[in-house]
């Protein structure tokens, strides 16, 4: 063989040996699988390891070709004992334990291997929705948990929590709600869960119930479930904190269990729909708006035409108002009955009596007329009184006096008077009458008649 060939054959053992060397190094290196949870100490372990063997192959190849060289050629020249600059240039890079080796910022991490978790580094963190606090001393309730194996997403699930205390205990005392800002809120968010706002028609409801050895108080809790994806969904309900207020004022907090529930679409409720075929034909009717508007308009017409109607036969059949003439002055109307007395026939009929007793009447009328008293309904004493306590004195009170207390005899005791006693009696009335006109009405009316 000549040098040529011998140089050219081990040129190429040393490429085959690299090649072998770095897909090796790469097999290694790409499967994760093979990586220990030290990922960088067993990477740069198996990266020696992999140049040594390549070393090795790489040596085993130069010593079979200088012996294949030296049978055919009986023994090399000076210069062919050696590699050339060259191949010794590659063989010194693969007898390095550490050439090809990846470097410590590229080997492995646990991270890498594990799919990586939330973690305090990446923000990573478990929201916890109740923590349990039993005083010392202090026994913790018994707790019984109701929760349907299914719902509908979008409407309320009861969940039921019947709580066996002591009587001197309260469970809930503030009632129930639960804030969106506190842990409990925020893990029943990021779990698909929502309490109902106590105002919108689905409060929670709690019912106490008093027994020998304690009382029982049973909560229904509306929960809301809303899947973050349509169909069927398997959630699971948080633990919910119960607080439970002891006789000392202390409180014990009780956490409710996991529940697992199936929450189905409201519309996808059947496992197998099948086609259904179309619903019967339907009438259709128009609305005329027109005729609507008319028909609205007449009966409100009609009604405002009978309210009319009504109102106007009212006023119709109203009791209108009789005109009175102006009322005459007291001393003006005593005046003219005691003329239409003078005037009558009563003495020529012989009806003294009745003649007296009008004339009295008359002035009795009048006096209360005059002062402001119902002098007909009167008896003597008491008009008496009334005339007395007038201000200023009433002038021939005397008078006044003694014709009323004549009056009476007439009346009361049967005393027949004569004609002439009657024209007195007037005359007298008629005098009464004439000095008890105000003066200012007095003194123009005499004013009027004289000449």
């Amino acid at each position: 063989m000549t040098r040529r060939g011998r140089r050219t054959l081990t040129g190429a053992s040393l490429a085959l040996a690299s090649l072998a060397a770095g897909a090796l190094a790469v097999l290694s290196w790409g499967d994760p699988a093979l990586g220990a949870p030290d990922a960088k100490a067993t990477a740069t372990a198996k990266a020696k390891a992999t140049a040594t063997a390549a070393a090795t192959a790489t040596a085993k190849a130069t010593a079979t070709a200088k012996a294949t060289a030296t049978a055919t050629d009986a023994g090399p020249a000076a210069s062919d004992a050696s590699p050339s600059g060259d191949d010794a240039g590659s063989a010194s890079i693969l007898d390095d334990p550490d050439a090809g080796a990846p470097s410590g910022d590229d080997a492995g991490t646990p991270a890498d291997l594990d799919g990586g978790g939330p973690t305090e580094a990446d923000g990573g963190s478990t929201i916890v929705s109740c923590t349990e606090h039993v005083p010392e001393g202090a026994a913790r309730p018994d707790v019984v948990e109701i929760l349907p194996d299914s719902g509908l997403s979008g409407y309320a699930i009861p969940f039921t929590i019947i709580v066996g205390h002591g009587k001197g205990e309260t469970v809930l005392p503030e009632g129930f709600h639960v804030r969106t800002d506190s842990d409990t809120g925020r893990a029943l968010d990021a779990a698909g869960f929502v309490v109902p706002d106590p105002d919108g028609g689905s409060p929670a409801s709690i019912t106490r119930e008093e027994k020998s050895s304690g009382a029982t108080t049973k909560l229904i809790i509306p929960i809301v479930a809303l899947p973050p994806e349509a169909g069927r969904n398997e959630m699971i309900l948080p633990p919910m904190p119960i607080a439970v207020q002891r006789a000392s004022g202390s409180f014990v907090t009780v956490c409710t269990k996991p529940h697992r529930i199936r929450i189905e679409d409201p519309t996808a409720n059947e496992a197998d729909p099948k086609v259904k075929p179309n619903p019967p034909p339907r009438s259709q009717r128009e609305e005329w708006a027109l005729a609507k508007q008319v028909s609205i308009g007449v009966l409100i017409g009609a009604i405002l035409t009978a309210i009319a109607l009504v109102v106007w036969s009212w006023w119709k059949r109203r009791p209108k108002p009789v005109k009175l003439p102006p009322k005459k002055l007291p001393w003006v109307q005593a005046f003219e009955e005691l003329a239409e007395i003078r005037e009558s026939d009563l003495l020529a009929e012989g009806k003294a009596d009745i003649y007296y007793e009008r004339v009295s009447n008359t002035v009795r009328k009048y006096l209360g007329a005059r002062y402001g008293f119902d002098g007909l309904e009167r008896t003597t004493d008491e008009m008496k009184s009334i005339l007395r306590r007038i201000r200023p004195a009433i002038e021939g009170f005397s008078e006044i006096v003694r014709f009323l207390e004549d009056s009476d005899l007439v009346k009361f005791a049967r005393f027949m008077p004569s004609d002439t006693d009657c024209k007195a009696a007037l005359a007298r009335g008629q005098s009464i009458v004439h000095m008890t006109i105000p003066p200012q009405v007095a003194d123009a009316a005499n004013d009027k008649e004289a000449p």
